[in-house]
């Protein structure tokens, strides 16, 4: 998204720019809350009076019904690659925004399907067991939706931290597909139960006026858009090369790649079209600007789909979805930029050394000396472009320096007039952020790009 800037001074003659910042993240939460209160507003206007301790119950599971199911469209929607969201929201935070929204989808599902079921063992005198086997196999659409609700119990329990340690990016990525079929089972009987959609048309025309728009966006830029350019970019490997132990950097070639509109930062989606890697596209960065005809990433070996990758022939084919992430010079409003890598998180961190402009300074962080990848480049950019490079390793101790403030400090000087881009893994990335902030760089001059999934 283009801005426009204009150059002022701080209180200690550090010059920045003031960048009209996008509205988008701001009018997307504005049009979530407001669909929110859309939804209460209906549950409003369709309840005369609320009487017992029966209607009360009721009453609160038709609200966390009507929230969960309206919840379940904004989660499919927050997720659905739209790239005006993406590109000025960034991805890291759309994947912010989808765990926190489903985790509050899967408690007011719960919540809902508690209340409804007390609520209507009052009102029938039933016991909750017995009321609760009459709704499941005797009330519309209602067994589907039993089905649905425990799959996002189970999406809910294999999405929590502990649990995606366990499994691979694969597996999470391909469960989560389950998501969809659940939204499916459930969706009918909201419609066929809800008191609030019951003979009234209006409302059931607006759920699935809402329903099938997010179907369509899913549809469109998950599905479609990759097909098309899969088909119209041609991308093949050109060759696989070795950059560190365990690290490789893949060389693609295709045609009209200028289209896809890639930029220093971002990453895009791989998929590789050979035995074992066919059926899942995995994200990494762009390890070096596009060039015309040429792409490159930079895969560090973290499981079986990352191991299979250095083994790629030339003339793979290959699709690409994206480009994906807002983890650009857009971002930069500062002249002093520092780039802080931990690990495989030099890859899109080397592509902003080469093209970021104002002073910039690169802080490198590995293991061992060895694991430096790319360091060749690294050296040459920045003799090219007269910036300051500093590698730091744990081993062997002479070359460690300290991810503290005061260590961070003195690398690079001035510290807290810099903007900062941070990529690495989560533990480095949290002791960094830390650091930053001990050094007085404020928190929103920290552009964070997160490894996890």
């Amino acid at each position: 998204m283009a801005t426009t800037s204009s150059t002022t001074y701080d209180s200690r003659g550090v010059r920045h720019r003031r960048s009209r910042r996008s509205p988008v993240p701001l009018l997307a939460q504005v049009v979530v809350w407001a669909g929110a209160a859309g939804v209460l507003a209906l549950w409003w206007s369709d309840t005369t009076s609320v009487i017992g301790a029966a209607g009360w119950l009721t009453g609160a599971g038709r609200i966390t019904g009507l929230l969960a199911g309206y919840a379940c469209a904004v989660l499919l929607a927050l997720m659905a690659r739209v790239p005006l969201l993406d590109h000025t929201i960034g991805t890291d935070r759309l994947a912010r925004w989808h765990a926190l929204g489903g985790r509050c989808t899967v408690s007011l599902a719960l919540a809902h399907t508690l209340l409804i079921i007390w609520g209507y063992s009052l009102s029938s005198n039933a016991r909750v067991t017995s009321q609760a086997a009459t709704l499941v196999l005797h009330y519309p659409d209602l067994l589907k939706g039993t089905a649905g609700f425990l799959l996002f119990l189970v999406t809910a329990v294999l999405s929590a931290r502990a649990a995606r340690r366990r499994m691979s990016y694969e597996t999470w990525h391909y469960l989560h597909f389950a998501t969809y079929l659940a939204v499916f089972l459930t969706f009918g009987h909201q419609l066929s139960n809800g008191a609030d959609f019951v003979g009234n048309r209006p409302a059931q025309a607006a759920w699935y006026a809402l329903f099938v728009g997010v179907a369509a966006l899913l549809g469109w830029y998950r599905f479609a858009v990759p097909l098309r350019r899969g088909l119209r970019h041609r991308l093949r490997v050109a060759a696989v090369t070795p950059e560190a132990p365990g690290v490789v950097s893949v060389h693609l070639t295709g045609q009209h790649l200028e289209e896809l509109g890639g930029q220093a930062g971002q990453f895009l989606r791989w998929r590789f079209l050979a035995p074992g890697l066919w059926w899942t596209a995995n994200p990494y960065s762009l390890s070096a600007p596009p060039q015309p005809g040429r792409l490159r990433i930079t895969v560090k070996t973290a499981g079986g789909h990352s191991a299979a990758v250095r083994h790629l022939a030339p003339g793979t084919r290959v699709w690409a979805e994206g480009p994906y992430g807002s983890f650009t010079a857009d971002r930069r409003h500062f002249d002093k930029v520092l780039l802080l890598a931990g690990g495989v998180g030099i890859t899109p961190l080397r592509s902003l050394f080469e093209t970021l402009p104002g002073q910039v300074t690169l802080v490198y962080r590995a293991r061992r000396l060895d694991d430096l990848a790319l360091r060749r480049e690294l050296d040459a950019i920045a003799a090219r472009r007269r910036a300051a490079v500093h590698y730091t390793v744990d081993e062997p101790p002479g070359h460690h320096s300290p991810l503290t403030g005061p260590g961070l400090s003195a690398l690079v000087p001035d510290l807290a007039a810099h903007e900062v881009y941070l990529c690495g893994p989560p533990g480095m990335a949290h002791a960094a952020i830390q650091a930053l902030r001990d050094a007085g760089v404020p928190l929103r001059r920290i552009h964070h790009e997160s490894f996890a999934f």
